[in-house]
């Protein structure tokens, strides 16, 4: 699991903590730990206010991303970059046992936070990872290494998973899909420009130049959408596709799109024939709940 780095540069590794749910294999940790079974907190953590994490550029560290590193004799390699990283794959999560303990880059992993572990990312990075099985969605800061058990992919924090929704189970099927940040604080998720608040329009609308004589195709090639998420794989698509078209009154569509980051499956509402019906359309569907919505073109 994650947290088995405590600094590349100042002790050996000489000890793996791997999955942070009960079927964790025991492994004595008396020197470091105080718990031998990881564990969520006591009482109920609430955590409907709680939020996502909010991506900012950092610069390169050493700390953490040494690469390749090896781990119960198993070689590791950390990406050159995060750019387009979409993969699917088992999360499970991490609490009581580490919390208060150094991360793999030296940082104090508390399980109140929207953090995680991650084996090939660089770190300190950002990611969004959705529950495949319900369509919900968090932004985590990756800040540690693992999971190291099995085929498991990314060890979200206890607050991320109940978050997610499956703090109970102890794992489940998401997608991961790294955030980007450039240094002039531009973002970049799935390969496409992203705004954690949503207010960012990709695009100019050209739809007011639109002559009456433009050939009706063309008219529609210009027209917005609302896009809600964007997924490198069609089960969060269709999930996120079926909640809006419950909740929502205007149709929703999913579009799979190839770009030089691979395929993705971009789920929008529309088409809307000006930018003024779109951001009254946007309003709207983030006050229900789709936060992190953009105006683009079907251009885009």
């Amino acid at each position: 699991m994650a947290n088995i780095l405590k600094t590349w540069f100042l002790v050996p590794v000489i000890a793996v903590a791997v999955a942070g749910c009960s079927s964790t294999p025991e492994v004595d940790h008396s020197s470091r730990y105080t718990l031998k079974q990881d564990r969520a907190p006591a009482g109920d953590f609430d955590v409907s206010d709680l939020a996502d994490a909010e991506p900012r550029y950092e610069a390169p560290r050493r700390a953490g991303n040494k690469s390749p590193y090896q781990v119960w004799g198993k070689s590791y390699h950390v990406v050159d970059t995060n750019d387009g990283y979409v993969e699917r794959g088992t999360a499970s999560w991490y609490g009581q046992k580490f919390h208060g303990h150094k991360t793999s880059n030296g940082e104090v992993f508390n399980m109140y936070s929207m953090s995680a572990a991650h084996k090939s990312l660089r770190i300190p990075s950002y990611a969004r990872v959705t529950n495949l099985d319900n369509g919900r969605s968090v932004v985590v800061r990756v800040n540690d290494r693992g999971p190291f058990h099995g085929d498991r992919l990314i060890d979200l924090s206890y607050a991320a998973a109940k978050k997610l929704g499956y703090q109970s189970r102890g794992t489940a099927r998401v997608e991961v899909v790294a955030i980007t940040v450039k240094p002039d604080g531009s973002m970049f998720l799935a390969g496409q420009p992203y705004n954690p608040n949503g207010e960012t329009v990709m695009a100019k609308p050209a739809v007011e130049s639109v002559a009456p004589q433009e050939p009706a195709a063309e008219a529609a090639r210009k027209a917005l959408f609302v896009q809600l998420g964007a997924f490198g794989s069609p089960e969060p698509a269709n999930a996120m596709l079926a909640r809006a078209q419950r909740e929502l009154d205007d149709p929703v569509r999913v579009r799979q799109v190839s770009t030089s980051n691979g395929r993705f499956h971009r789920v929008q509402v529309g088409p809307f024939v000006n930018e003024d019906d779109a951001r009254y359309a946007q309003n709207l569907i983030e006050s229900k709940g789709f936060g992190n919505s953009i105006v683009l073109t079907d251009t885009h």
